[in-house]
C-alpha cells in the first residue's frame, strides 16, 4: 500500500543529496540545514509513533532540530547558483517546443487520477493507495512521475534532476519552508485557544446579529492574518473557529461549504499583498534578478484587493441562500 511516508524517504534522500553537494562546495551551513531537514522527514514517522506511545523523548529531538534550524537560517545566503548558458537554455527550449509542458501539466492531471480513481484500485485485495492522505499520495507521486517525464523529454541523466532541483532549493533557501512552517503554525494557533479569542474580540468590537458585519470581519481577518502569516493555511483554521463557525454558520446560517471555499479564496488575496509569502512573492523576484525585490507585490496588489471586494460579494449573495 502506498502512502505519504514513503514519498517522505524519498525527500529525505533527495535533502541529503542537497546537503551532501553543499559541504562538496563548503557551504556549510546550507549543507547542515538540508541535512537536518532530510533527517526530521526520514525519522518524522518514528517521532509520530513514539508520541502516541507516551515517549516525549524524540519530539523533544525534533524540537531541537527545529531550534537548530532557526539558527542554521540566520547562517545562510539566498542567492542563485550557476545554470547552464543562455545560449544553451534558448536553443534547448527550442528544441523541445511545447514537449517542455508536458512534465508539468502531469502534475495536475496525475493528482486528480488518484484522487478520483484511487479509492477503487486494489491489487490483490490490499488498496493500492493508504484511505488517508490520498490527495497528496497522489501529488507526490504526481511529482515523482513528472520528473521522470521531464528527463524522459530533455533527454537527460537522471542525476540532472537532482542537481537543478537542489540549484532551485538552494537559491529559495529557508524560504522554502515556510507554507510548511506556517501550515503549522495555524494548526496551532487553532490548537491553542486564539480562534476562541478572535471570536470574545469580534463581539466586543462588531455586532454580532448583524450577519453583513460578521461577513466583512470574517474576511478582512482572512486577509489580514494571511498578510500577517503568509499563508492562508494558517489563516483558515483561526478565522473559520473564531467567526465563520460560531457567528456566521451557526447563529447566521451560512452554508459551510460555501463559506469555506470562498473564504479560503480571500486569504489568497492576503497572499498577493505580503513579503510573508516568501515563496511566492520574494523568491520569484530573486529568480528573475529583478531590480525591486517587492515587484511582484506591486504588480498583484490591485488584482489582491479587487478580488476581495469581489469575494464579500459572492459570500454575501450565495452563502445566505
Amino acid at each position: 500500500m502506498l502512502s505519504i511516508e514513503h514519498f517522505y524517504w524519498v525527500l529525505a534522500a533527495f535533502l541529503a543529496y542537497a546537503g551532501w553537494r553543499n559541504l562538496q562546495q563548503r557551504r556549510y551551513a546550507h549543507a547542515a540545514f538540508w541535512t537536518v531537514i532530510a533527517a526530521l522527514f526520514a525519522g518524522g514517522d518514528v517521532v509520530l509513533r513514539a508520541s502516541k506511545a507516551g515517549d516525549a523523548l524524540p519530539a523533544q529531538f525534533a524540537g531541537g532540530a527545529v531550534l537548530v534550524l532557526a539558527l542554521l537560517a540566520t547562517r545562510m545566503r539566498r542567492e542563485p547558483l550557476n545554470e547552464a548558458p543562455e545560449s544553451e537554455r534558448l536553443a534547448s527550449a527550442l528544441r523541445l517546443g511545447h514537449r517542455l509542458f508536458v512534465p508539468a501539466l502531469l502534475i495536475p492531471a496525475l493528482t486528480i487520477t488518484v484522487v478520483l480513481a484511487g479509492p477503487h484500485l486494489f491489487f490483490g485485495g490490499t488498496p493500492l493507495f493508504a484511505p488517508t492522505g490520498m490527495t497528496l499520495v497522489g501529488l507526490a507521486l504526481a511529482c515523482v512521475i513528472s520528473a521522470i517525464a521531464a528527463i524522459a523529454v530533455t533527454r537527460q541523466p537522471p542525476l540532472r534532476a537532482a542537481d537543478e532541483g537542489r540549484r532551485l532549493l538552494d537559491t529559495m533557501g529557508w524560504a522554502a519552508l515556510l507554507p510548511l512552517v506556517l501550515a503549522t503554525l495555524g494548526g496551532v494557533f487553532a490548537a491553542s485557544g486564539v480562534g476562541e479569542s478572535v471570536a470574545s474580540l469580534v463581539s466586543m468590537v462588531i455586532p454580532a446579529d448583524n450577519r453583513m458585519a460578521c461577513l466583512l470581519a470574517f474576511a478582512a481577518g482572512m486577509v489580514v492574518f494571511t498578510i500577517i502569516m503568509g499563508n492562508a493555511f494558517a489563516a483558515f483554521p483561526v478565522m473559520m473557529a473564531g467567526i465563520g463557525l460560531p457567528l456566521l454558520v451557526q447563529r447566521h446560517g451560512a452554508d459551510p461549504a460555501i463559506l469555506g471555499a470562498i473564504g479560503m479564496l480571500t486569504g489568497y488575496c492576503g497572499t498577493l499583498l505580503t513579503p510573508m509569502a516568501a515563496n511566492f512573492n520574494i523568491v520569484p523576484a530573486v529568480l528573475l534578478e529583478l531590480d525591486d525585490q517587492y515587484g511582484v507585490i506591486r504588480a498583484q496588489a490591485a488584482t489582491g484587493l479587487w478580488l476581495m471586494g469581489t469575494n464579500v460579494l459572492l459570500m454575501a449573495w450565495l452563502c445566505f441562500r
